[in-house]
């Protein structure tokens, strides 16, 4: 399985929240704008690390489930999300 980043950049982000409809993982943050909450998926137990700073929100997964995340960051019109295979 790979190892997957998700990283969502909030300058970038205006809350459009099109992320949301691609990956359940994906929702809104208390300052309205997307963030990333792997136990937010009703379907997968999900397992994942979530560092929220006030520039960036990254989440790092170990599963198949980047396709998932790869349609998120697509539908996004700000380009706010960013998905990237890491090495171990």
């Amino acid at each position: 399985m790979p190892r997957y980043e998700v990283t969502i950049e909030k300058d970038a982000c205006d809350g459009i929240f099109a992320c949301l409809t691609r990956d359940p993982r994906f929702v809104e943050g208390d300052d309205g704008l997307a963030t990333v909450d792997p136990d937010a998926d009703p379907v997968y137990d999900c397992e994942g690390e979530v560092t929220d700073t006030t520039e960036r929100v990254v989440a790092t997964f170990d599963d198949d489930r980047i396709e998932e995340a790869q349609q998120a960051a697509a539908a996004c019109p700000t380009d706010a999300i960013i998905v990237e295979e890491v090495g171990e």
